[in-house]
């Protein structure tokens, strides 16, 4: 079975700067894996690019739940791929309701662009109550707050029943409940779909539930370090990584925090 990410020598420009520079990765079917980076580290233009809105320079391999970019059809393969991001909303102009943008998650829409089937409203309802957000259903997503939309969007990408999650800075807005809230139940939905490939970005060591056992973390659109999550997070790394000196507290479960070593 071919890897869930493949990535050969993948070079990106945004607005004539450099962004990723000379970037090979592979994530293979079911694996766990985070990101870890500073702003400005890469991140979310990986990202973008693995959903083919953004492209590589000539020569580089791109390849997601093997297809290779540039021999498939990227509408059909979006599909596939649940991507949730606190900035999903802001590329529609179009004040979409809670349920439609939920529901646009079946045909890999940002906002619905048909009339449901019943059958599809109900489920969406179902899971819009397990997220404790029902209550959103026919409110615009502009007027919400920053955890309501957060919490619309994972529910609209797991509504799909995708092949590969990407969870890009999902718990940025959120409050301590809020946070600890969303990760629980990424650590849920990781337990109860074992097949399900995951990838996790994140800013912040903290929110790197323990279940994520590998990773990397970048740097100025390269990759610092990358490995088994005991040997990435470790405190010679994350100084590097933020530019700052940090020492590691780490809680019973096994998650890490960074914080000042003054």
């Amino acid at each position: 079975m071919a890897n869930a990410v493949e990535i050969e020598h993948a070079t990106v420009f945004l607005g004539g700067h450099e962004i990723l520079h000379d970037l090979s990765w592979t994530v293979g079917r079911g694996e766990r894996c985070f990101i870890l980076g500073a702003n400005g580290a890469g991140k979310t233009t990986l990202i973008k690019m693995l959903l083919g809105y953004a492209w590589p320079l000539y020569g580089a391999r791109v390849a997601v739940l093997g297809n290779r970019f540039g021999e498939t059809n990227l509408v059909e393969l979006r599909k596939r791929i649940a991507w949730v991001s606190p900035f999903m909303h802001q590329l529609t102009g179009t004040e979409w309701t809670g349920m439609e943008m939920v529901l646009s998650g079946i045909d890999g829409t940002l906002g619905l662009f048909r009339k449901p089937l019943p059958e599809e409203v109900e489920r969406a309802l179902a899971f819009m109550r397990r997220f404790r957000c029902e209550k959103l259903a026919d409110q615009s997503i502009f007027t919400m707050s920053s955890g309501e939309q957060m919490k619309i969007m994972i529910t609209r990408a797991l509504l799909t029943q995708p092949d590969l999650l990407i969870l890009d800075e999902p718990s940025v807005f959120l409050d301590l409940p809020g946070r600890e809230f969303l990760l629980g139940e990424i650590a849920a939905v990781a337990r109860e779909l074992e097949e399900l490939t995951i990838i996790f970005v994140t800013q912040r060591t903290e929110d790197i539930l323990p279940l994520f056992g590998h990773g990397m973390i970048m740097r100025s659109g390269r990759i610092m370090c990358r490995g088994e999550r005991i040997d990435v997070l470790n405190e010679k790394n994350l100084c590097e990584a933020f530019g700052m000196p940090v020492r590691i507290v780490r809680n019973h479960s096994g998650r890490v925090w960074a914080v000042l070593d003054d």
